[in-house]
C-alpha cells in the first residue's frame, strides 16, 4: 500500500514538474515574441524611406560640401529626430513646415523652393549623399563637434538667433 502511495505522490510530481516546465517555456517564448516585435518597429521599407528623405536633405543642404559637411547635415538632420522637440520620424523631420505669421516656413529651406529644387538632378552628388546617409543613419558615423546640434545656416546668411555656434563646417555654421 505505501508503495502504491509513493508512486502516485512520484507520479503526480512528474507531472506537476513537467506542468510548470512547459508553462516556464511557453512564459519565456512570449516574452521573447513580444520583446522582439518592440525591439524595433523599423521594417526595411521604411528604412528605406528613411534613407532616401535623409539622403535628398544632403543632396540639397550640402551637395556640394566636404564629407564632413554632408555628415554635419545628416547628423543634425537625425539629431532632430532623436531629441523629442522635433517630430521622431527624419521623413517628418525633413518635411516638416510652420506656419508663422501666416507665413509657411520649412525646417529646411530647399523644401520650400518648389517643385524643382526637389527632384536630385546631379546623380554622383545625390549618389554620394546616399552613401553618407547610409554610414551616419546605418553605421552610426558622428562627428563630436556637433553631437547636440539640432540647427545650422550657411555662413552668407545671419538670422539673429542668439544662439552660441558650435561648429562651423564648410558654409555651415552649427548650434545646439
Amino acid at each position: 500500500m505505501i508503495r502504491i502511495i509513493k508512486a502516485v505522490v512520484f507520479l503526480l510530481a512528474i507531472t506537476l514538474v513537467i506542468f510548470a516546465g512547459y508553462r516556464a517555456v511557453n512564459y519565456k517564448f512570449d516574452t521573447l515574441k513580444s520583446a522582439r516585435e518592440q525591439a524595433s518597429p523599423v521594417t526595411a521599407q521604411l528604412r528605406q524611406k528613411q534613407l532616401d528623405c535623409l539622403a535628398r536633405n544632403i543632396y540639397h543642404e550640402a551637395g556640394y560640401e566636404s564629407f564632413e559637411g554632408k555628415v554635419a547635415v545628416a547628423q543634425v538632420t537625425i539629431n532632430r529626430a532623436e531629441s523629442g522637440q522635433f517630430p521622431s520620424d527624419i521623413c517628418q523631420v525633413v518635411y516638416q513646415k510652420n506656419v508663422v505669421y501666416e507665413r509657411v516656413l520649412c525646417q529646411f529651406s530647399w523644401y520650400c523652393d518648389g517643385p524643382s529644387a526637389k527632384k536630385p538632378m546631379n546623380g554622383p552628388v545625390y549618389t554620394e549623399s546616399m552613401e553618407v546617409a547610409k554610414k551616419v543613419l546605418l553605421e552610426g558615423f558622428r562627428l563630436p563637434s556637433i553631437k547636440h546640434a539640432l540647427y545650422f545656416h550657411g555662413d552668407y546668411i545671419n538670422p539673429k538667433w542668439g544662439k552660441q555656434p558650435v561648429a562651423k563646417i564648410g558654409r555651415h555654421i552649427f548650434y545646439n
